[in-house]
């Protein structure tokens, strides 16, 4: 793996004051595109996420969370809270791009890092910040987390069974959407500095990205005025399109229009479904969608769930089986699309991280730099941007500087 970035963001710098997820996610994705990315931590802590184990990465001491976000990046320890550290973050700054930060608002600000401070500095500096409410607003103080910004967001208000408890998603997907709008905000920053010279500030709530990824269900409550119904696993425009029990377990199905649904019916011995008002047309059959549901499910029951899957396949006709994540990674699409990497790791081990999916034909993501151990790059960063010397570096750490 070669450490020199290929990506078709080679050539620029980012310097990173995130730590968690939504703002490491964020800059990992620049990261992966080829840009330098200075991650800076706190000195014998660093990011949080070192210390989110178990479960750790195997052979290392390095936590599984920290490792899946922060690859291809350098990691400097520095003590932004003195003076010291403050005037060394501006003098790495000055040779930066792009600043992703994700403090609450107005907390850099005192260390002399806020937007309006380095941007009359660094016109050209595009500056992201990801905070829970954003940067305005009744809310912009307060601190954000993924459940709560889900509960908030009312993603957990359309997610579980109809008689059981409002649910939130498995995985942190207001943290994620916030560091992917972050880098969508970032890109298209850099395209107006690129045209004009000009940085600017990208301002990122999770609370708005929550909000904005509702998509269909956000635009079914602004049609109606009701909230959308919890459905559990099925969907709340398109009947049948969910999931079923099988002989020995079971299945998504997704039937996606009338057309598909009359060559179900002609395939399984149900084409007299297809006579009856109730089920004729996509809007009938969500206007009945607890009678569609138990008329399939005693069908869908009947064998199992390969044998739809290959029938249903043969079809044309959506469908897969719910895999535990064991059977993901053992997917031969998955292995085929080479969506798991091993890194060799500065601890002598090798660790499996999750390939990046932007698949791009000319400039794809490269992965040059395993995630780092607490402050790897000090030395590298300091005495090759900044051409500290040995006895510098003996005087900052000495001080709890760096």
């Amino acid at each position: 793996m070669s450490k020199e970035p290929t990506g078709p963001l080679k050539g620029l710098r980012v310097f990173d004051l995130t730590r968690v997820l939504a703002g490491p996610t964020c800059v990992q994705m620049l990261a992966d595109l080829g840009a330098d990315v200075i991650k800076i931590e706190k000195p014998g802590s660093g990011d949080d996420t070192r210390g989110f184990a178990p479960p750790f990465m195997p052979g290392t001491q390095e936590s599984a969370y920290f490792t899946g976000v922060n690859r291809n990046k350098r990691s400097v320890t520095l003590d932004i809270a003195r003076p010291e550290g403050q005037e060394i973050a501006r003098k790495l700054i000055a040779g930066c791009d792009i600043l992703v930060e994700n403090f609450k608002v107005g907390a850099l600000t005192k260390y002399g890092l806020g937007y309006a401070q380095l941007h009359e500095r660094f016109p050209g500096l595009v500056y992201c910040s990801i905070t829970g409410f954003g940067q305005t607003g009744p809310y912009a103080p307060r601190p954000g987390y993924d459940s709560l910004v889900q509960a908030m967001g009312g993603v957990m208000s359309l997610t579980g069974e109809p008689d059981g408890m409002p649910q939130k998603v498995g995985v942190p997907v207001a943290d994620l959407f916030a560091g992917l709008y972050g880098c969508i905000g970032i890109l298209a920053a850099l395209r107006h500095r690129a045209t004009t010279g000009q940085g600017q500030q990208i301002d990122i709530g999770m609370l708005d990205a929550n909000a904005a990824w509702l998509a269909n269900q956000a635009m079914n409550f602004l049609a109606t005025g009701e909230n959308p119904p919890r459905l559990g696993n099925q969907h709340p425009n398109i009947v049948p399109y969910q999931v079923f029990p099988t002989a020995d377990g079971h299945i998504v199905l997704s039937i996606g229009n009338d057309p598909t649904f009359r060559r179900f019916c002609e395939q399984f011995d149900l084409a007299h479904l297809l006579g009856d008002p109730r089920f004729a047309s996509n809007a009938a059959r969500v206007s009945n969608r607890a009678l569609v549901t138990e008329t399939l499910t005693p069908v869908m029951q009947r064998h199992s769930t390969a044998w739809w899957v290959e029938r249903l396949e043969a079809l044309k006709i959506g469908c897969g089986p719910i895999n535990t994540l064991a059977e993901v990674f053992a997917d031969p699409q998955i292995e085929a699309r080479g969506v798991v990497i091993d890194m060799p790791h500065a601890s002598g081990a090798s660790v499996k991280v999750l390939a990046n999916p932007v698949r791009l034909s000319e400039t794809p993501a490269d992965y040059r730099l395993p995630p780092p151990l607490l402050g790897q790059h000090t030395e590298e960063v300091l005495t090759g941007l900044l051409g500290l010397d040995a006895d510098a570096l003996a005087g900052l750490r000495e001080r709890g500087v760096v």
